[in-house]
C-alpha cells in the first residue's frame, strides 16, 4: 500500500536515507527535512497521511513540534523513531500524540509495517519497545550507555567533531570548509572515524552513533 508521507529527523543524512528507502518501497515521499522542529514547515502545502519523526538526538523540540502538528493537522498520523533504552521518551511520544514508536535502528520492513498500521488507524509499537520501557522503569540504570562511552573514548577530539558533522550529513568538502582543514585531511579523519567505529560507510557510522546514544553525548 502506497502512503503519502513526510520524513523529519534532527540529522539530515538519516532523514534522506530513510526517505530514499521508503520511496524504493513504493511510498510517495512528499518531503524530507531537518531538524525535527521544522516538521510544521515541511507539511505546509502538502497533504501527507503519515509523518515519520526521528528523535534520536534527544531534543525536546521534536515533541513540541509533534504536539503542534497534532493540533493543527490532526489528520496526519505520526510515527516516532527513537532509541530503545529511553522509556521516558516513549511515554512522552505517545503523550504528545504519536500513533506509533519504532526503534531508530530498526529494519526498514518494520518501519514500513508501522506506517501501514497507523495509516489504518491502529497503534504501532513493538513488544520489545514496551518490554524495554517497563524493565527500565522497574529496574532503572543510572549509568550512561557503556557502549557510547567506550566508542567515544576511541576517538580523538578532532574525530569526535568529524563524527558530529558526518551525522549532520556533511560531505568531505563541507567538513573541510567548516573545520578549516584540507580536503585530504578531512578524508583521513573520516576514514579513521569509520575504522575505529567498525563502520563500512558514513550512514552506518551515523546510525551507530544514534543507536548507542553517542550523539546525545556529543550534544
Amino acid at each position: 500500500m502506497s502512503v503519502r508521507l513526510v520524513v523529519a529527523d534532527d540529522h539530515r543524512l538519516m532523514a534522506e536515507a530513510l526517505g530514499t528507502a521508503l520511496q524504493q518501497r513504493g511510498h510517495r515521499v512528499l518531503g524530507v527535512g531537518s531538524p525535527c522542529g521544522a516538521v510544521l514547515d515541511l507539511v505546509v502545502g502538502r497533504r501527507p497521511e503519515v509523518c515519520l519523526l526521528g528523535t534520536a538526538g534527544g531534543s525536546d523540540d521534536s515533541f513540541d513540534a509533534l504536539r503542534r502538528l497534532r493540533r493543527e493537522r490532526p489528520e496526519i498520523s505520526v510515527v516516532v523513531l527513537g532509541p530503545l533504552g529511553a522509556p521516558g521518551r516513549v511515554a512522552a511520544a505517545f503523550a504528545a500524540g504519536a500513533a506509533g514508536y519504532v526503534r531508530s535502528d530498526e529494519r526498514i520492513e518494520v518501519v514500513d509495517r508501522a506506517i501501514a498500521r497507523v495509516r489504518a488507524g491502529e497503534a504501532a509499537v513493538a513488544v520489545e519497545v514496551l518490554r524495554a520501557a517497563f524493565e527500565h522503569l522497574l529496574w532503572p540504570v543510572a549509568e550512561p550507555d557503556d557502549e557510547a562511552v567506550r566508542l567515544l573514548r576511541l576517538l580523538t577530539r578532532r574525530e569526535v567533531q568529524v563524527l558530529a558533522r558526518i551525522a549532520d550529513g556533511e560531505d568531505t568538502a563541507a567538513i573541510a570548509a567548516a573545520m578549516r582543514i584540507a580536503p585530504s585531511t578531512a578524508r583521513t579523519h573520516v576514514q579513521r572515524v569509520l575504522t575505529k567505529l567498525g563502520a563500512r560507510s558514513r550512514l552506518e557510522a551515523a546510525a551507530l552513533a544514534a543507536r548507542t546514544g553517542m550523539l546525545d553525548q556529543l550534544a
